[in-house]
């Protein structure tokens, strides 16, 4: 008794330290967003080369720490590696044909798809309060996104594109899931960036008209390598998480990035906020407390 006491402690630890984990990813992931907009690089540009940092750097890591990828690896991370390669492409082209407010706000559905998946693949407990909170939390990120007035009308092609970048996204939670217990972060992280720079290559080559993407300067070396430690832990971060806590409760949880992402434009870049977005705001915080406390309950045995 006293082991399985153990052992069921440890696994309360490692979860509350997922939740933990995940949240401090949502917040990078949100400075994310804050720090492109003052970026000025064009966004498949920027993708690609941060990528192609990230595996630089974590690929130095990983050789020095005595580790190699295999082809088993690369045949492991090759679905969940081009699957967020071609999200970051397909968000930054759709945010050029329709409004910031109609891509975020298709992006916020993002958890709805996931409770699906959650439910038949994993047979994790989605109950009818679940979808109700989400649905709120959902709401509150309309107000965010369109209660500052002046939104400009979307496009059918853009906000296509913004739902395929968001069934994408998803599809990236529920591979990276599928393979986390069998590589281990680190590998994970650097191999996936390798992969991910070498899909968006061509795409980033097109979009700029030449034969290779133009080599940024000093200054966006320095802006690539904030994305590289702020954004780029966030997915460390997060693919860690995947291992100790719930797909349902993560995707919940990406729900607090456009109302981060808000806060933090308002604070950093002095962008407006109306009373309107400051109620979505809490109305979609407020919710995901709830539910992070919710699951914090459910691990410890309480009602």
């Amino acid at each position: 008794m006293p082991r399985t006491t153990g052992l069921s402690r440890a696994a309360d630890d490692r979860a509350g330290l997922g939740r933990a984990s995940a949240t401090v990813a949502i917040c990078c992931w949100s400075a994310g967003n804050v720090i492109v907009a003052g970026f000025d690089l064009p966004g498949l540009q920027i993708g690609f080369w941060r990528l192609s940092l990230g595996a630089l750097v974590y690929g130095t890591f990983l050789y020095a720490s005595g580790r190699r990828i295999t082809w088993a690896t690369v045949r492991l991370v090759a679905l969940p590696a081009v699957t967020i390669a071609l999200n970051m492409a397909l968000f930054f082209v759709a945010l050029h044909n329709t409004s910031l407010a109609n891509a975020t706000t298709i992006g916020a559905l993002q958890p709805i798809l996931l409770m699906a998946v959650a439910s038949r693949r994993y047979r994790e407990q989605v109950s009818v309060w679940l979808v109700g909170v989400a649905l709120v939390a959902v709401g509150g990120v309309s107000l965010v996104m369109f209660g500052g007035g002046g939104v400009a009308g979307g496009h059918l092609r853009g906000d296509l594109l913004a739902a395929i970048s968001m069934v994408l996204f998803a599809a990236y939670f529920v591979f990276v899931k599928d393979v986390r217990h069998r590589v281990d972060t680190f590998t994970l992280q650097a191999t996936s960036m390798a992969i991910g720079a070498l899909v968006l290559l061509p795409l980033a080559a097109i979009d700029s008209g030449r034969l290779l993407p133009p080599f940024p300067s000093w200054s966006q070396w320095g802006w690539l390598a904030l994305l590289l430690a702020v954004p780029g832990t966030g997915h460390y971060l997060m693919n860690w998480a995947h291992l100790h806590v719930s797909l349902t409760l993560t995707g919940l949880m990406t729900l607090a990035i456009p109302v981060l992402s808000a806060a933090g434009g308002w604070l950093v870049l002095d962008q407006r906020l109306t009373a309107v977005q400051v109620i979505g705001m809490v109305v979609v915080l407020s919710t995901l407390v709830v539910v992070v406390r919710r699951d914090a309950r459910m691990h410890a045995g309480g009602p």
